[in-house]
């Protein structure tokens, strides 16, 4: 039986094979906020959390993206009691390399032991036999790379994780990763507002690296009173978000936007964004914005 796009809007952004093998709708969901303040401790609604995530799935999101720091482990616990067990289409991404202390503080540690530590840890918390796409959340600069990357290829090698990504990385680095073990994704800051990544971006579309935005639906002044998404908005009966959104999943066919949110309300809006198509002037229009 065909699927309803109607009632799964997030096929509508179409798909695409992380590291050749792992198919998902590009459209996804990144799980940072529907943790506590400062992305700490556990979320004011927990229930408004768990319907978050239910949602997302019947939205047709196959791909979340979380981290053991994001709680810490909250958020891969909460992915756990809505969704588990997980559908054979929903694939769920996490990270680790960053600790926490306390609300709003985040600190890297590449340390071989520590990152096999928290593979573990997240294994369990998330209910997983492996981890279809584990990403170096920072790269330690006190430790070398190829001790950092080294321990998680032996976790592919143990069956542990499938695939390897990185985040907030340059083209650089990425090369330095890629000469060490195969890398899938490259998860860097980016969005209509801010493209200081664009040659990351780039690179990423040459290699066939997924590229995942963070923070994606950034517009800043692009949305004020009179300007370009203001503009479009009024069109395309849109909203500034959606256009943000549509933006990205035209810019590149390796764009996987995780845009995150603790409302199903919110949610609903974001997915709604697979539905807009930009014209060739309106895409053109948002390009050249700045």
């Amino acid at each position: 039986m065909a699927t309803d796009i109607s009632k799964q809007p997030a096929k509508a952004s179409g798909t695409y094979r992380i590291g050749g093998d792992v198919t998902v709708n590009r459209l996804g969901y990144g799980a940072m906020q529907i943790t506590g303040p400062g992305v700490w401790g556990d979320p004011k609604d927990p229930a408004e959390a768990l319907r978050v995530l239910r949602r997302a799935v019947e939205l047709g999101v196959t791909f979340i993206d979380t981290a053991d720091s994001y709680g810490p482990f909250v958020s891969e616990l909460l992915i756990r009691e809505a969704l588990h067990p997980y559908a054979d289409d929903l694939v769920i991404a996490t990270k680790a390399g960053l600790t926490r202390s306390g609300p709003g503080d985040w600190r890297p540690v590449g340390r071989p032991e520590y990152l096999r530590q928290q593979c573990e840890l997240s294994l369990r918390h998330l209910g997983l036999d492996s981890i279809p796409l584990y990403q170096l959340h920072r790269i330690d600069p006190q430790v070398p790379l190829a001790d950092q990357l080294g321990e998680l290829a032996l976790l592919r090698e143990e069956g542990k994780i499938r695939h390897i990504g990185l985040s907030e990385v340059s083209v650089e680095q990425i090369e330095q990763a890629r000469a060490i073990t195969e890398i899938v994704s490259v998860q860097n800051l980016y969005n209509l507002a801010n493209r200081s990544a664009e040659d990351v971006l780039e690179y990423c579309e040459r290699n066939d690296l997924a590229f995942i935005p963070w923070f994606p639906i950034a517009t800043g002044e692009l949305a004020r009173p009179g300007g370009p998404l203001d503009a479009i908005s009024a069109g395309q009966g849109a909203t500034p978000a959606q256009l943000a959104l549509a933006w990205l999943l035209r810019r590149s066919p390796v764009m996987l936007p995780i845009p995150g949110t603790s409302s199903v309300a919110h949610l609903e809006e974001n997915v709604g964004a697979a539905d807009v198509r930009l014209t060739d002037d309106e895409f053109d229009a948002l390009s050249k914005a700045r």
